[in-house]
């Protein structure tokens, strides 16, 4: 089953390119011919001439990223983008999530959906769709929203995962905790799964794990498609029969967002070292899945730095708070390589890790294939839908009412048709996720 990618924004552009790039090298990289024909049917599919070209929509308000990424995918000689599977204005949305939302979107809407419509139209059957963005800026936030709604609209019974790269905490937009909780509050409604990386934590990897000195974007959106892709690229699961072929985004959400309320995804991958350093590196299943499951349970996203203090409650404690503990609802996780049949997962059926209303058999799923993954000879890949993303919502949440409490900024959004009466609903439903997540026993 195909899955078509929706890039919007510079971010969601840059990252969706890197994305489709890696996976299909990985693809082509001396692997099982099953893989690699179940991967290309999945992202990919082939012109008159043979070439292929990426089950892709580009949408931007500036065409300088979506004009680059058209170019990185030609050089390849590997792929390319459709050449009339892209648009883009030349004025871009001012980091405004109204602007982008309340006008440009609109003005679009009807070029945009027939955009997306034809790569839908070009697939044998459809997965879902795979909407990319980022939530500080103005056009992946609000144009990002706006169109993911259009895509509910027109794709009522499809699977829809949106991927949001999350801002520096720093700061890279004054407004980004107004587009992040207009984006999120949004989506929320709108989306089956909300899959998150933070620029914060990718930025550790590249610096801490693979040693980067001077860490460009590309860097950063480097790691998140090799994150991405190993959740992505075909893989075995309990019921598949030995076929690559499946419903990747219908399997993810089904087996993670068992509840409306709970649709917060965040990923943690293993091992990661730069590419000097892989020849002379070894691993072993037993080390890679005890260290991820001990960063899964101390919320830590790197194999550095895990605190092993940290264990799980014991019943007696499950009604009260344990602040450093991280509980999970449900845990995909996704192993590749070699012996992966002989790797032991227990670990991550042990009920003290979920929440007690969901049975271990129904909160854990564990997807495997013996073909290693982007020339890692074993690597482990979890999806989460846990108390991870917590810390990081509280305190965007809490950014933004702090602004919003002295009025700062808002007549940019009033003047593009968002009230205050949008922004305290959006307020009310994200103080709502957080109290659900908290709550988790």
């Amino acid at each position: 089953m195909s899955v078509v990618t929706v890039q919007l924004g510079q971010c969601g552009n840059q990252v969706g390119q890197q994305l489709l790039h890696s996976l299909l090298c990985d693809a082509q990289d001396g692997q099982r011919k099953e893989l690699c024909t179940a991967s290309r049917e999945r992202f990919f599919h082939q012109d008159t001439h043979g070439e292929l070209v990426a089950r892709a929509v580009l949408i931007d308000m500036e065409p300088k990223v979506i004009n680059q990424s058209i170019s990185r995918a030609a050089r390849s000689g590997m792929w390319r983008y459709g050449e009339t599977s892209h648009f883009s204005q030349k004025q871009g949305s001012g980091n405004n999530w109204a602007n982008g939302f309340c006008v440009h979107g609109p003005a679009h809407r009807e070029v945009v959906e027939d955009l997306v419509r034809r790569e839908v139209e070009r697939c044998d059957r459809l997965s879902g769709l795979l909407a990319m963005m980022s939530v500080a800026g103005g056009t992946g936030s609000g144009v990002g929203t706006y169109v993911t709604q259009c895509l509910r609209d027109v794709y009522p019974k499809s699977f829809i995962l949106n991927h949001l790269t999350w801002p520096y905490g720093t700061g890279e937009v004054i407004v980004q905790n107004y587009n992040s909780v207009l984006t999120l509050a949004h989506l929320y409604q709108l989306s089956d799964a909300i899959l998150v990386h933070e620029n914060d934590t990718v930025h550790q990897i590249c610096s801490q794990l693979l040693n980067i000195k001077h860490i460009s974007f590309a860097d950063v959106n480097s790691v998140i498609a090799h994150q991405l892709g190993s959740v992505l690229q075909p893989a075995l699961t309990a019921d598949s029969q030995g076929a690559y072929s499946r419903n990747p985004l219908g399997e993810l959400v089904s087996a993670l967002c068992c509840h409306p309320e709970f649709k917060l995804l965040s990923v943690s991958s293993i091992p990661q070292v730069p590419l000097a350093s892989m020849a002379y590196s070894s691993f072993s299943w037993p080390s890679l899945l005890k260290h991820l499951r001990q960063m899964l349970i101390s919320n830590t996203k790197m194999e550095e730095g895990i605190d092993w203090q940290v264990r799980p409650p014991a019943a007696a404690e499950r009604s009260r708070s344990l602040t450093s503990f991280n509980t999970s609802l449900a845990n995909v996780l996704i192993l590749r390589g070699k012996d992966v049949y002989s790797a032991e997962t227990a670990g991550f059926e042990d009920p003290a890790l979920y929440s007690s209303w969901l049975s271990p058999q129904e909160a854990f799923s564990v997807w495997k294939s013996p073909v290693p993954f982007n020339k890692y000879e074993k690597s482990a890949t979890l999806v989460s839908n846990s108390q991870a993303l917590l810390r990081p919502l509280d305190s965007m949440v809490g950014g933004a009412w702090n602004m919003f409490a002295s009025r700062a900024y808002i007549h940019q959004y009033t003047k593009f048709g968002i009230s205050e009466e949008d922004f305290l609903d959006s307020f009310s439903s994200l103080e709502q996720v957080i109290s659900s997540y908290k709550e988790l026993r």
